[in-house]
């Protein structure tokens, strides 16, 4: 169910803002776990990540502590990092999550002025051109960033502050159902088209409906319908 276009090389880092061993580990395995290359259950051991990243096991501890701060691992001493599931409390509770701040954003959103649609309109073409390469990750990513762009744009800090604890969990979300729904790509361009005409329109009903229809067809295929 988020694509960085760079102005140019980025400055060398100073002192504060280097990357440590222990960030590099930590983003190779979120990156692996949010895109599924390491799947739900999959053990991880400090051994190949270390590996991997080409780093001591002792960075790869940290990094690994971190993760499971926020609920992607769980560490087993001597063991390695379970890579956790997707629960299906944890679907319910992100779309609920969703469908109650992007209602009431989407609504907020209109008379939608021209940088917000054109904004979304470029995000839109963004995941076009993903969904036609068949890179499912930077398709869920621009996804994301469509829909919070939506958010921010309503100006309540606190609801975006809770719209971005929701990214990680979207972004893993989102590849699942891509993989397991090929044909959920198309439908998803067609009902995102749809929220941007409903803005266009500048129509807050029809944007509220869309926005309901959208994350409802979602729920129906996480969880299955009638549940």
């Amino acid at each position: 169910m988020p694509s960085v276009t760079s102005a140019g090389p980025a400055p060398a880092p100073g002192p504060s803002a280097a990357v440590t061993a222990a960030d590099r580990v930590y983003r190779h395995v979120k990156q692996g776990v949010l895109e599924r290359r390491y799947e739900g259950g999959v053990l991880l051991t400090e051994g190949e990540l270390a590996g991997a990243v080409g780093v001591s096991r002792t960075p790869v501890r940290e990094a690994l502590l971190r993760l499971e701060t926020e609920g992607l691992l769980k560490l087993y001493p001597k063991k390695g990092a379970l890579v956790l599931p997707v629960s299906a409390q944890e679907i319910a509770d992100v779309l609920e999550t969703r469908l109650l701040v992007e209602e009431f954003t989407v609504r907020r959103a209109v008379p939608a002025p021209p940088g917000l649609l054109e904004r979304l309109a470029g995000l839109l073409g963004e995941q076009r051109r993903h969904a036609a390469e068949g890179d499912l990750a930077a398709m869920t990513a621009a996804d994301r960033a469509f829909h919070a762009e939506i958010v921010r744009h309503a100006g309540n800090q606190i609801l975006c502050r809770l719209y971005d604890q929701l990214r990680d969990r979207q972004l893993r979300m989102g590849v699942a159902l891509l993989h397991a729904h090929p044909d959920r790509l198309e439908r998803t361009l067609a009902e995102h088209a749809g929220i941007l005409d409903a803005l266009r329109a500048g129509d807050a009903e029809a944007a509220a409906a869309a926005v309901r229809g959208h994350i409802g067809r979602v729920d129906s295929l996480v969880r299955g319908p009638g549940r």
